[in-house]
């Protein structure tokens, strides 16, 4: 019997090891027996790698367009109190002149 984790993005008992990383071949998913990984088994990362958190700060790195408003969320855009969430847009947030909104982790970093 294997000590070897289930994958963590289809739950296939049948990972293996290639060098540093783990590989399901089930799903091609492959991850690093390193990485911290949260509750749900999902490590969200910023633009240039940090992991984040709930609570945590961050930053915007670049303009957006934000749809239904005629300005867009300028790069440099401080987000404080980020809440983690599954999905394409995985960060919910509130923001000062904007109101709730949901951004992507790979236009931000964490300050």
């Amino acid at each position: 019997m294997s000590d070897l984790p289930k994958c963590q993005k289809c739950n296939s008992e049948y990972t293996y090891e290639v060098g540093v990383l783990l590989t399901c071949p089930e799903c091609a998913h492959e991850w690093s027996s390193s990485e911290p990984l949260s509750e749900k088994g999902r490590v969200w990362k910023d633009a240039n790698g940090n992991p984040l958190q709930d609570g945590d700060t961050v930053t915007v790195i670049k303009d957006l367009k934000v749809k239904g408003s005629s300005s867009p969320l300028k790069g440099g855009t401080k987000v404080k109190n980020i809440r983690l969430v599954d999905g394409d847009h995985d960060i919910d947030c509130k923001i000062d002149g904007f109101g709730a909104m949901q951004l992507k982790s790979e236009f931000v970093r964490k300050a």
